[in-house]
């Protein structure tokens, strides 16, 4: 990838969190590729091991730190630990997520708080360790990763719905918080993604009802915009879920 003036990231410090998906990969290389040294914070049976290749293939500074996303003193301990080996904080990626399907009335609390903590209650705990170093430094960049969700309703996906929905709440009232400190906070709202291979026949319902595009996007789709919202030229840019979709949302 080609990284425009003032997208530059030599000398930036990340973190980014890492799920099961196989998604962190892209955008932790995409930083990288940019010059950014990257931390990925994760669980054990995450992708971060596979992601930190990625960093070092770039030729940057790449580290695992084994976190538990859905407790406070892990998640303060990673960002403690994070800071340091790096030399410091500049950029939070907020991409670990857990997808869940199931129509509404069988779902179980388990279930729901699950969900809700992992993918809500995880951003949170971070963005607070995490803008605690940013305010005190006077910058700092978060991009938190979200889907169509957060906007729009599906089918047997009530609770994703609104865990989607209120990242993209967080996002917004939190750029309004910390804008006046230095820190910008937006969002990516992804669309349909994958990283197999497409058959057209096979999924050609669903394509032309609903994808403009004919066919679900790749996750490396989204690392351009990642870049710009983690560099110093997004500045006037605050508060923004920007949605790569394919169209989707532009469907009546």
């Amino acid at each position: 990838m080609e990284i425009p003036e003032g997208w530059d990231l030599t000398g930036k410090k990340a973190v980014i969190t890492a799920d099961r998906r196989g998604w962190t990969k892209y955008y932790a290389g995409a930083l990288a590729e940019a010059g950014a040294d990257v931390a990925v914070a994760g669980s054990e049976n995450s992708d971060m091991i596979e992601a930190t290749k990625y960093v070092k293939n770039q030729g940057r500074m790449g580290f695992t730190l084994e976190t538990d996303l859905m407790k406070r003193d892990s998640v303060n301990s990673m960002f403690e630990q994070a800071a340091e080996k790096l030399g410091g904080l500049d950029i939070l990626v907020n991409n670990a997520k857990v997808d869940f399907g199931k129509r509404f009335e069988a779902i179980t609390e388990d279930e729901w708080d699950i969900l809700m903590n992992f993918n809500v209650k995880s951003m949170f705990l971070c963005c607070q360790a995490a803008g605690n170093k940013m305010m005190a430094a006077g910058h700092g960049r978060i991009i938190n990763m979200t889907s169509d969700l957060a906007v729009r309703g599906l089918w047997n996906s009530v609770a994703s719905c609104a865990a989607e929905g209120a990242i993209h709440q967080l996002t917004q009232s939190l750029a309004l918080d910390w804008g006046r400190n230095g820190i910008r906070i937006n969002g990516i709202g992804a669309g349909w993604l994958t990283t197999k291979n497409q058959s057209e026949e096979s999924q050609k319902e669903l394509l032309v009802r609903y994808l403009p595009s004919r066919r679900r996007g790749h996750p490396s789709e989204l690392s351009a915009l990642l870049v710009y919202l983690s560099s110093d030229e997004c500045d006037f840019v605050n508060g923004q879920t920007i949605f790569i979709d394919g169209g989707a949302l532009a469907h009546a």
